[in-house]
């Protein structure tokens, strides 16, 4: 606190004391042009230096990309279902009552048949990471890249489409007419 008081003491200081508060300046009349932005060479400030000129190109608009659009809205209509609600834990083998003792230990043929796929997998080049998926659904990122395929395909297709059309519409004007016998 006592360091803050000299440095706004010297901060009011070089301020000085302000001048009376005059009008504010007349707004720029209509005899002013204003400068052509197609000219580089325009100076940023007008002769008063108070105006400042900004020329830049137009954006051509804030767009969201269709295909993450798309990937949202699957999330939120449906494309994905929702998790399923957990079941109750298994009962414990500590008490004694109607629930049998169902998780007596590791299952060993399932962790073999496991081990077996895995080794299999592995000898033929595979992954192996897709063993491994609890919630086969897809998520954001996949409905996106699904979107994003599909739009490129119909994007292809409407492009060959195109072209189908316009090698039919050259065939049919290299053609000349066929005359009708006498």
């Amino acid at each position: 606190m006592l360091i803050a008081t000299p440095v706004a003491l010297a901060v009011l200081a070089q301020a000085g004391p302000q001048a009376p508060a005059t009008k504010p300046p007349a707004p720029p009349t209509s005899s002013t042009a204003k400068p052509d932005c197609s000219d580089r060479t325009v100076s940023s400030t007008n002769s008063d230096g108070t105006t400042i000129i900004i020329c830049a190109q137009r954006p051509q608009g804030y767009r969201l990309d269709p295909d993450v659009m798309e990937a949202k809205r699957e999330m939120r209509s449906g494309g994905r279902p929702p998790r399923q609600a957990t079941e109750a834990p298994p009962p414990d083998c500590a008490t004694v009552g109607p629930a049998p003792c169902v998780s007596a230990g590791i299952n060993i043929l399932a962790a073999a048949a496991v081990a077996a796929e895995m080794a299999k997998r592995l000898a033929t080049g595979q992954e192996i990471g897709s063993m491994f998926v609890t919630d086969p659904h897809p998520d954001e990122y996949h409905l996106y890249l699904m979107a994003k395929a599909r739009r490129e395909a119909a994007e292809a297709e409407k492009a060959a489409e195109a072209r189908r059309r316009a090698a039919a519409a050259e065939q049919a004007a290299q053609t000349p007419p066929k005359r009708a016998a006498e």
